[in-house]
C-alpha cells in the first residue's frame, strides 16, 4: 500500500493538498481536503513534498511596484448546490485469485444537499424482512456514513427504507416523508460496470428534492347529506359498521371470479391488486395482528407489487415471504404495528 491513514497527500487534477482518513482497498482511499471527505484511486494521488520544494524560492525575489488593478481581489467561495436528498454507494473491490477485481461490499452513505436539517429513520430489509435499522439525524450538506452491505447479499431482495422529518418543524411542511429504493441485481451490475468505465467511485439515488408540502384538508359540508336523511357516523365507530375482516386472502383469480379467462394479463393483476388492497385496509381497519395474502408463485410479478405497496405502509411492522405449509412459497405474511 502506497499511503497510509494520516499521511498528507496531493490530488494531482486539483493540486490540493489533503490528508488520508481511511482506507478503502488496494486500490482506493478516502481523502479529507478542507473537511470534505471523498474516496480517490491511488494513481490520482501523489505526495505533496515535491511540489512544497519547487515552491520555495532559494533566493528572495526583488520587490517590485504593486499597481491597484494588480492587487489579488478576494475569492469568493463556490456557491453549495441545492439539488435534493441522495442515497450513496461506494463499491469496494478486492483482487480474486485470477487478479480479477470484484467487489466485496458497498458502503451506503446519506447525502444532504439540501438547506435542511432532517431527523431520519433508516431501515434495509432483504426479501421483506428488516435486517438493519438506524435513527440519526443529518445536517445540510452533510454526508452520512450509515453502514456497510456485503455484495453477497444485494442478491436477496433489498430494499432500503427512509423515513424523514424536519429538526425544526414547519407549518407548511408535512410532519414526515416516506421514501425507498430498490436495486435489483442486473441493475446494480450494469451500474458498477458504468463506474468501471467512467473511472468514477460512488453512483447514487434521489430521495427526493425537496421535503414536500402540506396539502390542504378538504372540507365537507355534511348539513345537505344530512337534510336528505344519509346517516353520518363517528369516525370512532366505524368498525361496528365494517364488514368481517380475513386472516388469509387468496387472490388467484379462479377464486375471485368465475368469467376471467378473456381478461388480459394486465387486467387480471389490476383486479387482484385491488382485491388485497380492500382486504389490507379492512384488516388495518380491524386492527388485526397478522394477514397472509395467497399470490402464488407464477412470474413473481403479483407478488413484488405487493411487497412494493407494503414497503410504503406506516402500520406494516415486517412481512415475508418464506415456506408456509399450507401454500408453500406462493404467500406473503405480513405482521402490522399500531
Amino acid at each position: 500500500m502506497k499511503f497510509q491513514v494520516g499521511d498528507k497527500v496531493l490530488v494531482l487534477h486539483s493540486n490540493e493538498e489533503g490528508e488520508v482518513v481511511d482506507i478503502i482497498n488496494n486500490k482506493m482511499v478516502m481523502v479529507d481536503v478542507r473537511g470534505v471527505k471523498f474516496p480517490a484511486y491511488i494513481d490520482q494521488l501523489d505526495f505533496p513534498y515535491f511540489k512544497r520544494f519547487t515552491e520555495k524560492k532559494l533566493f528572495p525575489q526583488k520587490k517590485e511596484k504593486i499597481y491597484i488593478d494588480d492587487v489579488r481581489k478576494e475569492k469568493i467561495p463556490a456557491q453549495k448546490i441545492v439539488d435534493g436528498v441522495w442515497l450513496s454507494f461506494l463499491p469496494v473491490f478486492d483482487t480474486d485469485e485470477f487478479g480479477d477485481d470484484v467487489v466485496e461490499q458497498l458502503k451506503i452513505h446519506l447525502i444532504n444537499s439540501t438547506e435542511r436539517t432532517y431527523n431520519f429513520i433508516y431501515n434495509l430489509q432483504f426479501f421483506g424482512k428488516p435486517e438493519f435499522d438506524l435513527k440519526s439525524e443529518i445536517k445540510p450538506f452533510e454526508d452520512f456514513y450509515i453502514h456497510d452491505v456485503a455484495f453477497s447479499d444485494m442478491s436477496d431482495s433489498p430494499s432500503f427504507s427512509f423515513e424523514f422529518s424536519l429538526l425544526q418543524p414547519e407549518k407548511n411542511k408535512v410532519d414526515y416523508y416516506e421514501t425507498f429504493i430498490k436495486l435489483k441485481p442486473k441493475q446494480l451490475f450494469d451500474r458498477i460496470e458504468q463506474l468501471k468505465q467512467k473511472g468514477e467511485a460512488t453512483f447514487k439515488d434521489k430521495l427526493f428534492d425537496t421535503f414536500p408540502d402540506k396539502k390542504e384538508e378538504e372540507k365537507f359540508d355534511l348539513d345537505p347529506l344530512l337534510a336528505r336523511g344519509i346517516k353520518i357516523y363517528n369516525a370512532k365507530e366505524t368498525r361496528k359498521y365494517l364488514p368481517p375482516a380475513r386472516t388469509v386472502v387468496d387472490l388467484h383469480i379462479e377464486k375471485l371470479m368465475d368469467d376471467w379467462k378473456g381478461l388480459s394479463n394486465g387486467e387480471i393483476l389490476s383486479m387482484q391488486i385491488k382485491e388485497f388492497e380492500k382486504w389490507y385496509d379492512l384488516a388495518v381497519a380491524h386492527y388485526q395482528a397478522q394477514l397472509i395474502i395467497v399470490h402464488g408463485l407464477g412470474s413473481g410479478r403479483l407478488r413484488d407489487e405487493i411487497h412494493d405497496i407494503l414497503r410504503l405502509k406506516r402500520e406494516v411492522k415486517s412481512f415475508i415471504n418464506q415456506y408456509h405449509p399450507s401454500f408453500g412459497y406462493g404467500a406473503t405474511e405480513i405482521y402490522f404495528q399500531y
